[in-house]
């Protein structure tokens, strides 16, 4: 498999403004990332799953060791990487097509094909039809889908996605995983995830990294072997599976805080 993004002995910290101190948040993690895959990491609170994110991101300087995209170091950020928050950070007085194809308009793309664009992504994530509203006409779930259709109109290498889905209901959740999962197989964007829900991370991965916890290391990747057409929440009612990795999941992270303690 090709490596897309690959880090070596990355070393992350950053200062605790409340304290006034350094803190570390990643400590010697190796890991990598392939062209084309989804890959999930979970881990406890305070693992630095987040400032992971934000160091592909660019967002954030490591402190050492090395992070690279396609052989070559990341300095800062780019259009090759996409970032979905927890927060829709959709614009409210812009209608959804024009925060859709807002990083299109800041590339200095004419409206009229950034339209068709934002058109293109917002029929992939079922939201055509709400093109003309305002986010304040949405529900949770439909602006969270808007702000992955705005992402991947931009059409990044890799999309970076930090808990995205943490703040809706368990209902919603399930089927926005559900449309993820559906859009990443029609664009086959390399997709970054993190979350702190093991549940969601079988869901979606190709591959699970659980992370120590902070500062963060690799504990364990495990490969997700259960076939793409069962990945729907009816259809792991019951499967073996599924139930089995969770189980290892659980066991890893928990088997990690026990460790700290």
């Amino acid at each position: 498999m090709t490596t897309k993004i690959e880090m070596r002995n990355l070393v992350i910290d950053y200062v605790d403004e409340n304290r006034g101190v350094m803190h570390r948040a990643v400590e010697g993690l190796d890991l990598d990332v392939h062209a084309n895959e989804f890959l999930c990491v979970v881990g406890p609170s305070g693992c630095g799953k987040s400032t992971l994110i934000s160091a592909i991101s660019g967002f954030v300087r490591p402190t050492g060791g090395t992070l690279t995209m396609d052989g070559k170091p990341i300095r800062g950020p780019g259009a090759d990487r996409g970032v979905v928050f927890q927060e829709y950070a959709l614009l409210p007085w812009k209608k959804v097509i024009d925060n859709v194809g807002l990083g299109l308009k800041f590339k200095g793309v004419r409206k009229h094909e950034r339209h068709e664009t934002a058109r293109r992504y917002l029929r992939l994530a079922n939201l055509l039809d709400a093109a003309d509203k305002y986010p304040h006409e949405l529900s949770g779930g439909m602006k969270q889908r808007a702000a992955v259709a705005r992402t991947l109109a931009n059409e990044p290498e890799i999309m970076l996605m930090d808990e995205p889905f943490a703040a809706i209901d368990a209902q919603t959740r399930m089927t926005l995983q559900e449309e993820l999962v559906r859009i990443w197989q029609r664009s086959r964007v390399t997709v970054l995830f993190v979350t702190h829900s093991v549940e969601e991370a079988v869901f979606l991965a190709d591959r699970l990294v659980v992370l120590t916890p902070g500062p963060g290391r690799v504990k364990a990747i495990l490969p997700v072997d259960i076939p793409r057409e069962e990945r729907t929440w009816a259809g792991l009612s019951g499967n073996r599976d599924y139930e089995a990795l969770r189980e290892e999941v659980y066991r890893l992270v928990r088997g990690g805080l026990a460790e700290a303690a």
